[in-house]
């Protein structure tokens, strides 16, 4: 790997840039500053949508663009306002809903709500994945399709995600995007949305071409951004069809995999000064 070859640095956060307690490690960021100091950009490319990652971006002092609700949205950071956004239309997504039940049985529901501000509305049954992560939860299903949706969030009470994303995909067709994002998390987005969509745009705004963007990740729906990147690196916890499709893969995110690649990438000259190089 050409050690100077990456100008911009796309990373997912659950499973990858992230602990298991939701905080990045001093060894992760001091690499993120590696990446500055070389004249590289890093770029947060998450299913969370903007609204629920807002704060850690003041923690990363993220400023910039990221890429957000699976590549549904981008974001400006500092300007606090949307890019660019696309939802899921909601009576496509109720029929897809009804599709997928009548071949599984009950599933339960979650959807976020689009825009800036946007919450996460969770119907009766359904359990946040991430415990941290605010949610406002109704008393019925028609009340998560009051306003425009990114995205919905689905779990059922038997099978596994593996199985309930074969089958959502099996049975939605053209009415949506069936992803597999962590553990418990099967979403519906708009129809041909992926992180590879988002991405592209942001890098374009940025100025940046494929050839030099690296990417890491952790489960399937991290796919699409690795086959559009020059390089993708999954965590040693990835999903196997993540890794069957990565150029390398690293430690776990409790071991700061996403540092070990940048360390090696963005060296640090003798003064201890981080080698420039990374073309914009």
């Amino acid at each position: 790997m050409d050690r100077t070859a990456y100008s911009l640095v796309a990373t997912d956060l659950d499973g990858t840039l992230l602990r298991g307690d939701d905080t990045v490690s001093d060894r992760s960021l001091a690499a993120l500053a590696r990446v500055a100091g070389a004249g590289a950009r890093h770029l947060v490319v998450t299913g969370r949508p903007a609204p629920r990652v807002r704060s850690l971006l003041e923690r990363l002092g993220c400023t910039g663009l990221a890429v957000c609700g699976q590549g549904a949205q981008v974001y400006d950071a500092g300007a606090h306002r949307m890019l660019w956004s696309v939802t899921l239309d909601r009576e496509l997504a109720e029929t897809a809903l009804g599709k997928i039940e009548a071949e599984v049985g009950q599933v339960h529901a979650a959807v976020d709500q689009d825009g800036v501000d946007g919450l996460t509305l969770i119907e009766p049954g359904y359990l946040m994945p991430h415990p941290t992560l605010p949610a406002v939860r109704v008393d019925r299903r028609d009340e998560l399709w009051a306003t425009p949706i990114s995205k919905v969030l689905l779990r059922h009470p038997e099978l596994s995600d593996d199985e309930l994303a074969a089958t959502a995909r099996a049975v939605v067709g053209s009415l949506a995007t069936v992803t597999m994002s962590g553990p418990g998390t099967v979403e519906l987005q708009p129809c041909g949305i992926t992180k590879a969509t988002g991405l592209a745009l942001a890098a374009e705004r940025l100025g940046v071409s494929r050839r030099r963007t690296i990417a890491f990740g952790d489960m399937p729906n991290d796919i699409p951004m690795f086959q559009w990147a020059a390089h993708g690196v999954a965590m040693a916890g990835a999903h196997p069809e993540l890794k069957a499709v990565a150029d390398e893969v690293t430690t776990t995110n409790e071991d700061d995999g996403v540092a070990v690649v940048l360390e090696r990438i963005f060296p640090t000259s003798p003064c201890g000064a981080p080698r420039r190089g990374a073309a914009q």
